[in-house]
């Protein structure tokens, strides 16, 4: 665990979500499993959202699916953090992750509604 934690870098999360092929996809999943890698992860993410907010073309179809993806492949104790991410802008690429994230229905399942 010690390794992916050390190879876990904000770039390297940020270059992962941006390809997303199946290696990718692995290595995140094993990533979100450590805890020691949380802040990578969602800095990670931060750049990835960044960069596409300042990219010249907007593929929203593509940040959707990353947001449906990560909300149903994380932990519970990430699902706060994410869902926090995704609304710290109001830039139209923030907005399709949250879209992709709510679809997911991954923060329902973490933190399910009282029945009162």
């Amino acid at each position: 665990m010690t390794e992916i934690s050390s190879i876990a870098n904000r770039e390297t999360v940020a270059d992962a979500l941006a390809t997303f092929s199946a290696d990718n996809q692995s290595f995140l999943q094993l990533s979100m499993e450590n805890p020691k890698c949380d802040d990578a992860l969602l800095d990670g993410l931060h750049l990835y959202l960044d960069r596409a907010s300042t990219a010249r073309f907007l593929n929203s179809l593509k940040l959707q699916k990353c947001g449906e993806w990560i909300g149903n492949a994380a932990p519970a104790r990430l699902q706060v953090r994410l869902a926090e991410a995704s609304k710290s802008s109001q830039h139209p690429a923030f907005a399709a992750f949250r879209q992709g994230l709510v679809r997911s229905g991954g923060l329902e399942r973490a933190y399910p509604p009282s029945p009162v």
